[in-house]
């Protein structure tokens, strides 16, 4: 899987930017606050759900204007070649597959992309929410459904609560509403599973330098019933305590991911930065292995500033394994130096910052 062209319109800081490109790694090295991270995001959108920075449509458009934006390239994979358009005229952003407007999910049956940014790097160490977010976005990455029962589990979620806070007892309204949350709390649990599952298979599979994690998931209070049935009658048990707390205090949004860095045997949170960075990029590897296996090629990997944080000997070892895997991988460095060991094995640009407009051009 890999894009063989790419052109942005008044996207973020790029007023026009094309590129043409084979099948190996993508290295972009440049200041910083040139522009190389909103171009791995106008890749990351080659893929379902809002992008690496999880914007709005709106805040992507070129500032100063009004104008909209646009995102196109030719995407290859399993042998078929498909163009692929994103854009927004300032409303919400429309896709197209082959000039035909097209679905998130049907997105997600042709493309895939996984990354790592330094926004990432506090995952271990920070609230749940972010490690369900990563958790979620891997298994969106597997599973195209998981994105809509993630969205109809929220819907349900917040109208309950609403009646919670309202102090609305209404037995039937309850009832229809757990129905709803059991339902789409189920997909996701199992497909929480499954992808925890798939990443810990990858890991153990795989020759790598990078650090294999042991991940489970654990709830923040209590069990998880494993069944819809059980999700159901688990949320109708707890109607008067989360009346009292006025919001849901059972279910998949009180889910966390747990991980263990195996070797030393201590939990992630417990280890250093590097550590920490190490057990990411272990997780994104494997993630991108499990997605070859069943797709017969690897997803776009896209790795913002993660050289950076590399001893030269790791940063080496990096490269050999995303060149092993096939992947085209997009990465961003502040000089070229941080991608020589990747030689002719990668494709080079460098990416500047002329009067406020990103330019973009081949080589170091």
């Amino acid at each position: 899987m890999y894009l063989s062209s790419l052109a942005l319109s008044h996207f973020r800081s790029h007023r026009q930017a094309r590129l043409a490109l084979d099948a190996r790694p993508v290295a972009l090295s440049g200041p910083n606050g040139a522009g190389k991270t909103n171009l791995i995001e106008a890749v990351s959108l080659f893929s379902p759900g809002r992008g690496l920075r999880r914007a709005a449509a709106q805040d992507m458009a070129r500032k100063p204007g009004t104008l909209g934006w646009k995102v196109r390239g030719e995407l290859t994979t399993a042998g078929t070649t498909h163009e692929i358009a994103f854009a927004s005229d300032g409303g919400a952003r429309t896709v197209a597959i082959d000039d035909k407007a097209a679905s998130q999910v049907a997105l997600g049956r042709i493309a895939r992309a996984v990354w790592l940014v330094p926004s990432m790097d506090r995952l271990w160490i920070e609230g749940a929410d972010g490690r369900r977010r990563f958790l979620d976005r891997t298994a969106l990455s597997f599973f195209p459904d998981h994105a809509q029962a993630s969205l109809d589990y929220e819907k349900a979620m917040r109208q309950r609560n609403r009646l919670l806070k309202d102090q609305i007892r209404d037995t039937h309204w309850y009832a229809a509403l757990e129905t709803q949350m059991a339902r789409s709390g189920a997909v996701l649990h199992a497909n929480r599973q499954a992808t925890v599952e798939r990443l810990v298979r990858a890991q153990a599979e795989a020759e790598t330098a990078f650090p294999i994690t042991a991940l489970a998931l654990v709830q923040s209070e209590g069990g998880l019933p494993e069944t819809e049935a059980g999700l159901r009658d688990a949320l109708a048990d707890s109607r008067s305590r989360d009346m009292a707390a006025g919001r849901a205090l059972v279910g998949v949004h009180r889910t966390d991911l747990a991980a263990v860095f195996v070797a030393k045997d201590v939990p992630a949170a417990d280890c250093s930065t590097g550590e920490q960075k190490a057990l990411l990029i272990s997780l994104i590897l494997a993630n991108a292995r499990a997605l070859a296996q069943d797709e017969g090629a690897p997803p776009l990997v896209l790795l913002d500033e993660v050289a950076a944080h590399l001893d030269a000997e790791r940063r080496a070892a990096l490269y050999d394994e995303i060149c092993a895997l096939g992947a085209q991988a997009w990465m961003t460095g502040t000089g070229p130096e941080l991608f020589a060991d990747l030689g002719e094995r990668a494709q080079h640009f460098t990416v500047t910052d002329e009067g406020g407009e990103s330019r973009v051009t081949p080589g170091p």
